[in-house]
């Protein structure tokens, strides 16, 4: 008898423990029934965009060279500084080899004797003049040759008085070998320092670089973009510019040159492109209120151009991840207030790579049935 109760409580506990997991399943399943994943049916704005990676940079920046050889004996200006064209920037000692000194001596030496040379013949020539045994024309010839002599004896001594010492004063004006600012601007890099060598600027060298400089007032994004979206680019489109360094500021640009040939960056064809900075204001994040302020952009920056193709506000839009696509044919599946669910077609207009645009076949605050995830096998 005890034995057969003990098997009737057994069997008893085991069907209870299948009718509560029975019920637990049901329940679970009808709870996913009920969240079928979904997505609304809104209006807003709607934004297809080209982006663009770059820097923002000087329209032009100049390299300042010297004339001169020799080595930096000082300096009146430095990084940062705004300068005017023709501010004096550096002072270069000449620096001459043993035989260009030499080489400089025996020139006076040489241009003294013909000059003594000359001047003989020309008191010669005066005093037959004098007499009449020569005609004008002869005597103009020799003094001539006479005068361009005594300008070379100058020319040479110059010329050795800036090869000693730097300078030289001449009835012109002071000569010295100075090198000033060649435009007005900013002072972004400093290449040399003060005892450093110098090679001159000529025809057939390109010479030591000693400073750059810009005019940074007028800053422009120099960038690329990929060859996928080149062709729905044209000048003068708007650009959002997302600044790196500058998380709280607004600059805006216009599209002012895209090239016609592409370059390779990493195995991939990109086009560069040059965007107008038009504003950059930056708002102060404890004065939301208060109106932006002008921000310093500074050569350099990177950044991101965000080239604004097509705009459209207050539209209609869904996820482009709940249409099928299908011979050109746009399919949602409408979730009804039942339960039920219904496959519709649409008509799409522009799309931002996320949301898409609904031109017909759906209305606000329609629910839409989210595709179910494939698993992964």
């Amino acid at each position: 008898m005890r034995h057969l109760k003990k098997a009737i409580y057994a069997v008893v506990v085991i069907g209870l423990a299948v009718a509560i997991t029975a019920f637990v399943r049901s329940s679970n399943s009808s709870n996913k029934e009920a969240e079928v994943p979904s997505v609304e049916v809104t209006r807003g704005d709607l934004v297809d965009k080209a982006l663009a990676v770059g820097t923002i940079e000087p329209r032009v920046e100049v390299s300042v060279k010297s004339q001169f050889s020799g080595v930096v004996k000082a300096q009146f200006a430095d990084v940062g500084d705004f300068v005017r064209a023709g501010t004096p920037l550096l002072e270069i000692l000449p620096n001459p080899t043993p035989k260009e000194l030499v080489d400089a001596e025996r020139q006076i030496e040489l241009r003294e004797i013909e000059l003594n040379n000359l001047k003989t013949e020309y008191e010669r020539q005066q005093q037959l003049l004098d007499k009449k045994l020569i005609s004008e024309q002869e005597y103009e010839r020799t003094k001539r040759s006479y005068e361009e002599a005594v300008l070379h004896v100058k020319m040479a001594r110059e010329a050795l008085a800036l090869l000693r010492e730097g300078k030289v004063s001449t009835e012109k004006g002071d000569f010295e070998t100075v090198v000033r600012a060649p435009v007005s601007g900013y002072i972004l890099e400093k290449e040399v320092e003060i005892g450093d060598p110098i090679v001159p600027l000529t025809s057939y060298q390109d010479g030591t670089v000693l400073m750059t400089m810009a005019n940074m007032e007028d800053l422009i994004f120099r960038g690329t973009v990929d060859e996928i979206d080149v062709g729905r680019l044209r000048e003068g489109m708007e650009v959002e510019l997302n600044v790196g360094a500058l998380a709280n500021a607004t600059v805006k640009g216009v599209v002012s040159k895209i090239w016609l040939k592409a370059k390779k960056e990493e195995n991939s064809a990109v086009f560069p492109i040059e965007i107008e900075i038009t504003e950059a204001v930056q708002r102060d994040p404890r004065h939301p209120e208060a109106d932006p302020v002008p921000v310093t952009l500074r050569a350099g920056y990177s950044a991101n151009a965000d080239i604004i193709i097509e705009k459209r506000e207050d539209v209609l839009m869904i996820p482009e991840r709940v249409i099928t696509f299908s011979d050109d044919t746009a399919r949602v599946t409408l979730l009804k207030e039942d339960g039920t669910t219904e496959e519709l077609q649409i008509q799409t207009g522009l799309s931002d790579a996320i949301n898409i645009e609904v031109v017909s076949g759906l209305e606000e605050g329609q629910r839409l049935k989210e595709k179910e995830l494939k698993e992964i096998q």
